[in-house]
């Protein structure tokens, strides 16, 4: 609930990680300071900026592992202090192999004057589907983004959103898919509003109109965070999302997630983990669920090589499923 492009794909991770679809590539995410506190944050006591709606999951999201099927190799190369390439190349049994090209045009360094320079992020893989992202600082408070999808020949997605960030509110808009010839488009409202040091509360609002059927969708949202932990609750029509994020200690840091889909009829509780070790240069992420789904993904960092070894298992004890991974990141 929040993205666009998220819209017509089930709630969370019902359908992950036993999927035939290849995994999101990373063109849809955010460079760091998109979603970071700005830099206005007011510092005297009074209301904070809540920050996007799309990220208030995001802690506890990123206590899960991602999936990892197949063997992966990630070799990324920095040409300057804003340009950036990647490449991927996956091979898999379950899902399509594919060769994945990605270039990035942003900022590095968080504190360098430049920080609201341009982010241009482009990816194509070897099916010939394009991902263009653009992000834009129009002004100390206002930013725009654009996407763009295609799936081998034939546009996807195109979206256009705008943010405006007050002193302690958060209003964004977003138009996807405008087509004048067949009358249909989807329009995203976000509103959030801090209430309190540590509560946030705002909702969004999801009209899509066609020719053949029209209809809006309103989801209420808040979150309540303390120093230690993040609570927070999505509930509309479509179904709801809760998730809670608790760091136990510098280490350890564990997240559940509660989602329920209206039109699907399934609910999914998932449970994960993270474990840090700084000494070992190893990060491990596990998790379980109500569907029986156990998994984890280790990353080790092979110093003093530029790389990092990842490997992962998932199991599927009511599918009887099995899926290992085994990956390399290279710079």
């Amino acid at each position: 609930m929040g993205s666009v492009l998220a819209l017509s794909s089930g709630p969370g991770h019902q359908n992950w990680p036993f999927s035939t679809d290849s995994p999101p590539s990373r063109w849809d995410t955010h460079p760091a300071h998109w979603d970071s506190p700005p830099r206005w944050e007011r510092r005297d006591g009074r209301l904070p900026n809540p920050g996007s709606f799309h990220s208030l999951h995001r802690s506890c999201k990123d206590v899960f592992p991602q999936q990892i099927e197949g063997v992966k190799m990630i070799i990324n190369k920095t040409l300057s202090s804003f340009f950036k390439v990647s490449h991927t190349l996956h091979l898999s049994a379950v899902s399509p192999s594919y060769y994945r090209f990605h270039v990035e045009h942003l900022q590095s360094d968080d504190y360098s004057k430049d920080k609201d320079a341009p982010a241009l992020i482009g990816e194509m893989d070897s099916s010939g589907s394009l991902n263009a992202h653009a992000l834009l600082h129009l002004s100390e408070r206002v930013r725009a983004r654009t996407v763009y999808q295609t799936q081998q020949s034939q546009f996807v997605t195109w979206q256009f959103e705008t943010e405006y960030r007050g002193s302690d509110f958060t209003a964004a808009v977003t138009v996807a898919n405008p087509d004048v010839l067949r009358e249909s488009v989807i329009l995203v409202a976000h509103f959030l509003q801090s209430v309190s040091s540590g509560l946030v509360l705002g909702g969004e609002l999801v009209y899509h109109r066609g020719r053949a059927e029209e209809g809006g969708i309103l989801t209420l949202a808040g979150q309540y965070s303390r120093p230690n932990w993040v609570a927070t609750l999505n509930a509309g029509k479509g179904g709801a999302h809760a998730s809670y994020y608790h760091r136990a200690n510098k280490q350890i840091q564990v997240g559940v997630e509660f989602e329920a889909s209206t039109r699907t009829q399934e609910t999914t509780t998932s449970f994960g983990y993270q474990m840090e070790l700084p000494e070992a240069n190893m990060v491990f992420r596990g998790m379980i669920n109500s569907r029986c789904i156990i998994g984890g993904v280790l990353e080790k960092r092979l110093t003093p090589l530029p790389a990092t070894l990842i490997m992962g298992a998932f199991v599927n004890h009511r599918g009887d499923k099995l899926q290992v991974g085994l990956g390399v990141n290279v710079g």
